[in-house]
């Protein structure tokens, strides 16, 4: 509740003691002009002897009725309403005073401040928002400082992931422009190693486009009754030959089949492409990767697994990050971007669902849950 100060609550008294005197002055004419009148009146002073005179009880005519005392009540009753109101309504003005001088405090630039008290009445609501207000308004700008911060992080990101092979590239046509060559050989030798460093850009630069194009705010998302099922079998078909060179095999299971979602296909395709190609490019020494779907109630979960090597639990939390590396594993050789989880975790969000990893001896992990029925109107 407010508190009032010493020199408020010194006001406040003198308020009152002023309506008191002022109300005792006014009483006091009052009555003095009643009297007046009735003396004045022979017909008035019948009428009340009359009166009193019906309202005695007992042999002793004990008098219960009395025109003074009747308005001496009405006017104390009069007078304890007017006080209360005068005393209500300057209390009221200090509690604006005080809500006030709080809008100014937080006005100047105090936005970790809010108002701290509550008052009766409708005041209350006036707080309420305001406290709302300032803590909607700093939300909003730790978010944009976030967002500034991480287009910052991005630029850097993509300026240094793009400056390493540009350089290389920029380096080995030189040796060619300037003829510091011995060999056709190393002519070959050279073009190849520009244009292994010109399709690791490309990559960056298509990953880049694909994750700005997720992360933007109406970003469209073309809703269609999908079978999941068949879509992991094609997902699965158009990595069979590279898993095959590696020695991997790729199975699919769904239940039940069929199995129907709404989803945007052309997103959920790139979705579990990029879960394939992650565990194909960084599961060392796997023997298989299985895609599995299973409904469960209003959702539906997809497992993308492998047995190879174990992520780092250190690691685990990091993967979904905007170009995290595992250093063991997750680095330029395998030609990653750094992005791929990235979008993963962004096209999930656009059907509303979740995504989580986990790691172990045994397998690794990625588990994907959707829900089964999306509301147009709610993707953004």
């Amino acid at each position: 509740m407010l508190k009032l100060t010493g020199r408020e609550k010194s006001s406040l008294f003198f308020e009152g003691l002023l309506t008191i005197i002022l109300l005792g002055l006014i009483n006091i004419a009052l009555i003095t002009i009643i009297q007046t009148m009735i003396q004045s009146n022979p017909g008035v002073q019948s009428g009340i002897f009359i009166i009193k005179q019906s309202l005695v009880i007992g042999p002793f005519h004990a008098q219960i009725w009395s025109y003074q005392r009747i308005v001496m009540a009405l006017l104390v009753l009069i007078d304890i309403g007017v006080l209360w109101w005068r005393l209500l309504r300057r209390y009221h003005l200090y509690q604006l005073d005080h809500i006030i001088g709080e809008l100014h405090y937080i006005a100047q630039g105090h936005l970790d401040h809010r108002i701290p008290f509550r008052v009766n009445g409708n005041q209350q609501h006036v707080i309420t928002s305001v406290n709302a207000l300032v803590d909607t308004i700093t939300q909003a700008m730790q978010e944009e400082r976030a967002s500034e911060k991480s287009k910052d992080e991005l630029i850097t990101n993509v300026s240094h992931d793009l400056r390493t092979p540009l350089t290389s590239i920029i380096g080995y046509l030189g040796l060619i422009e300037d003829h510091q060559y011995q060999s056709e050989e190393d002519i070959v030798k050279y073009s190849h190693i520009a244009y292994d460093k010109a399709k690791q850009m490309k990559n960056l630069v298509e990953d880049l486009f694909e994750y700005t194009k997720v992360q933007q705010h109406g970003a469209p998302v073309n809703l269609m009754t999908v079978d999941l099922g068949q879509l992991l079998e094609q997902v699965g078909a158009s990595f069979e030959l590279e898993a095959d060179k590696k020695g991997m095999a790729i199975n699919v299971s769904c239940e039940p089949t069929p199995l129907s979602i709404t989803a945007d296909p052309e997103k959920l395709g790139r979705l579990f492409s990029n879960l394939v190609a992650n565990a194909l490019k960084y599961g060392h020494g796997a023997s298989y990767i299985h895609l599995t779907a299973k409904q469960l109630g209003e959702k539906v979960v997809i497992t993308v697994a492998d047995d190879g090597e174990k992520i780092p639990a250190e690691s685990v939390k990091h993967l979904f990050e905007r170009f995290y590396r595992v250093e063991s594993s997750r680095n330029k050789a395998t030609g990653g971007t750094g992005l791929g989880l990235a979008i993963v975790q962004s096209i999930v969000e656009l059907h509303h669902g979740s995504v989580t990893a986990r790691s172990d001896d045994q397998e690794t992990a990625f588990v994907v849950t959707l829900p089964v029925k999306q509301v147009q109107k709610e993707v953004r």
